[in-house]
């Protein structure tokens, strides 16, 4: 895709992206009180101070050192890549919904297709060391969102965060698709496991960071990269989260930014289920399908092809369960379905409303 800046505006805007001292927060009041980043360095020191201390003023009105040259060189660079793209906050690909938070990054690094941080998105986040049903959810709910128009955003962590990009991509080409921010430069994927399926992202999404290229994985990055995840969708979802988690932050972000907040329930002997009971006791909504999500927000985008869930004939599952309830290992006797693959199936057959689970454990087909 072509620049939409030329290399010498780029330059400038990487150049104040990589300023020591110079975070978001205080590269857009240097914006707003004195135009884009090639202005900025165009003034003296004199007029910088009035903005800014005196140490960084000099700073930012000193010649660009030779590391940050190399640098700005190995990012534009990387931008003119097939696939890849440097955004700034004057380019009109620029997600929106960021600038309506409080301290909107100055540029982001995309690999993948830029339109995919513009329209409907919710964001899906949880424990790294999920439990395997709450992976099954994360799965299971980010697909049947993104096979109907939401397009499912997250942070490419294990557990909730991994199955929530899964369920997107599961849900095909007619799907959303999915957004991955990173918490490290966008050339390092951090968990490395993560390697194979940040590449499907960047094939069948995108992959977003505002850190510079070479970041590692530091811990004071990953709650910058959680306000860019609370801020890109209309809602944030909270699948399994202990009480001091980073979810819980993305979900406070969320809702300092005008965002809903929706959270599953769980065991009340589970800690990963604290998170979340103490989110819906502050008012997070309770959902138990991706319906009551999407029906709280309203306004959302119609499904790609049709209006409703498309009728499942001859599924195996609903074959094998029949219409009297049965254990989860009857029904596994029935169709042969390896567990996970079966449990999978069984939770999209509930958010889809053609069975419930019993109180006994037992599930009740109802269509």
């Amino acid at each position: 895709m072509p620049l939409t800046q030329s290399p010498s505006e780029l330059s400038a805007w990487l150049r104040l992206s990589l300023e020591p001292n110079v975070g978001s927060a205080t590269a857009c009041t240097l914006l707003s009180a004195l135009g884009l980043p090639e202005q900025i360095y165009a003034q003296r020191a004199t007029a910088l101070s009035r903005h800014l201390p005196e140490a960084l003023a000099r700073q930012l009105a000193a010649p660009m050192p030779a590391n940050m040259a190399a640098q700005v060189e190995g990012a534009l660079e990387w931008a003119a890549e097939p696939g890849r793209r440097v955004l700034t906050l004057a380019d009109p690909a620029y997600p929106q919904s960021l600038l309506t938070i409080a301290d909107p990054p100055i540029l982001l690094y995309v690999a993948g297709d830029p339109a995919f941080l513009q329209g409907p998105s919710l964001a899906v986040v949880g424990a790294r060391n999920a439990t395997p049903g709450g992976r099954e959810n994360a799965r299971a709910f980010a697909r049947h969102l993104a096979a109907h128009g939401w397009r499912v955003v997250s942070g490419l962590a294990l557990g909730i965060d991994g199955a929530a990009h899964e369920g997107a991509l599961d849900a095909g080409p007619e799907g959303a698709g999915t957004v991955a921010v990173m918490g490290t430069g966008i050339d390092r994927v951090y968990p490395a496991r993560h390697r194979e399926l940040a590449h499907r992202i960047a094939a069948h999404g995108a992959l977003v960071s505002e850190l510079p290229l070479g970041t590692g994985a530091l811990p004071q990055h990953f709650p910058k990269r959680n306000r860019i995840v609370a801020g890109l969708a209309r809602g944030v979802l909270v699948v399994e989260a202990a009480r001091q988690s980073g979810s819980l932050i993305t979900a406070r972000l969320a809702g300092e930014c005008g965002r809903e907040v929706f959270a599953i329930p769980g065991s009340i002997h589970s800690p990963l289920s604290r998170g979340c009971h103490a989110l819906i006791r502050q008012g997070a909504k309770l959902v138990e399908t991706a319906s009551d999500i999407t029906d709280e927000l309203g306004g959302g985008p119609m499904p790609a092809q049709r209006t409703a869930p498309a009728p499942l004939p001859d599924h195996p599952v609903l074959d094998a369960l029949g219409f009297d309830p049965l254990h989860l290992d009857a029904i596994q006797a029935r169709c042969g379905l390896a567990t996970g693959d079966l449990q999978a199936q069984l939770v999209e057959l509930e958010l889809q409303g053609r069975i419930a689970r019993l109180d006994d454990g037992r599930y009740q087909r109802l269509k």
